[in-house]
């Protein structure tokens, strides 16, 4: 929607599973398993799936932390020079769904990384109001807030396409909705116009890996303003806002930003924008990517329904009381 608004849900995480979670070995001979959301000197935040801990240095014996995921096949178009996404270095992993980069990337200006990016993030439209987004692959799924589409079935999306060095506006109205997480305000969509092309994409980073006052910078269409630039630092990696942990950026954020990415002078997504303080200025908040991720990786956990459009979950019916028929002489 065109306003801006917090979601104060608590985030319900789906299926943590071992292989992705961390494990904090407390003194005692006790042990906590989750996803380390911050360290700092004196404590270590952890998201265990139904809430956030926060655990005492002075009472953790040893932090076991998960393996990153196996680097897959590079992209099959990014070492193509020209083609396809354009976003992705030939040294990046892309492990299927989404791309990551496999070590850090080689900071750059916001000058050359608008100018590289701006093709992947859309503009999001609706009857109801408009927003942001931005493609995580070539076959194009994007990424948007679960309010930006809240409530609608007629959503179309409009993308800027280099050809020759001009930008060719597309709109494309064939958008279907894959999945929906309203707790964390996440939705995941796919353009399937049968004359769609292969889309340019962004990859996504490690927002754990940032340190407070990195500069950041933002890509989206505040009041339907497509394509607006707007740099800032990262004010905060844990700012709480109903139960759940954001960053703060001072980069300008209004509505139209919604859905839209955060990204590191890497190029790389490390957030999803998703509100503001509207009483104040540069006080801007996003999704950390490493949500984003969690959501990506249990999709199926999440996909939305299209025999139950109100609701982004289906569910079964409870089984009922078995029925005895009388016996009939």
């Amino acid at each position: 929607m065109l306003t801006l608004r917090p979601v104060f849900a608590a985030f319900l995480a789906a299926g943590l599973s071992s292989a992705m979670a961390d494990t904090i070995q407390l003194k005692e001979n006790a042990a906590i398993t989750g996803r380390i959301l911050a360290e700092k000197p004196d404590q270590i935040a952890v998201d265990v799936g139904y809430t956030v801990l926060v655990i005492p240095r002075n009472q953790v014996a040893k932090v076991l932390r998960s393996d990153a995921p196996a680097s897959a096949a590079k992209s099959r178009r990014g070492a193509r020079s020209g083609e396809g996404s354009g976003s992705v270095e030939a040294d990046e992993a892309r492990p299927g769904f989404y791309s990551a980069a496999g070590k850090p990337a080689a900071i750059r200006t916001v000058l050359e990384l608008a100018t590289q990016l701006g093709g992947a993030v859309v503009q999001i439209r609706t009857p109801g109001g408009l927003g942001s987004g931005f493609f995580i692959n070539e076959d194009g799924f994007l990424i948007t807030n679960f309010h930006v589409i809240e409530g609608e079935s007629q959503i179309s999306v409009e993308v800027y396409h280099q050809q020759g060095g001009q930008l060719d506006r597309q709109t494309y109205k064939q958008v279907r909705i894959i999945a929906l997480n309203k707790f964390a305000d996440l939705a995941l969509l796919k353009v399937e116009d049968k004359d769609a092309p292969r889309f340019r994409f962004v990859p996504l980073g490690n927002s754990d890996a940032l340190s407070v006052g990195e500069r950041v910078f933002a890509i989206g269409s505040p009041l339907g303003l497509e394509r607006t630039v707007t740099e800032g630092i990262l004010s905060t990696k844990t700012r709480e806002v109903g139960g759940l942990l954001y960053l703060q950026t001072t980069a300008q954020i209004n509505p139209g930003n919604s859905g839209g990415p955060l990204f590191n002078l890497g190029g790389e997504v490390i957030g999803v924008i998703n509100m503001k303080v509207t009483a104040g200025e540069g006080l801007g908040f996003a999704i950390p990517v490493e949500s984003l991720k969690l959501f990506l990786d249990h999709r199926d956990a999440f996909a939305y329904s299209n025999d139950n459009p109100s609701n982004p979950y289906r569910y079964l019916e409870p089984p009922g009381r078995l029925r005895q028929n009388p016996v009939e002489e």
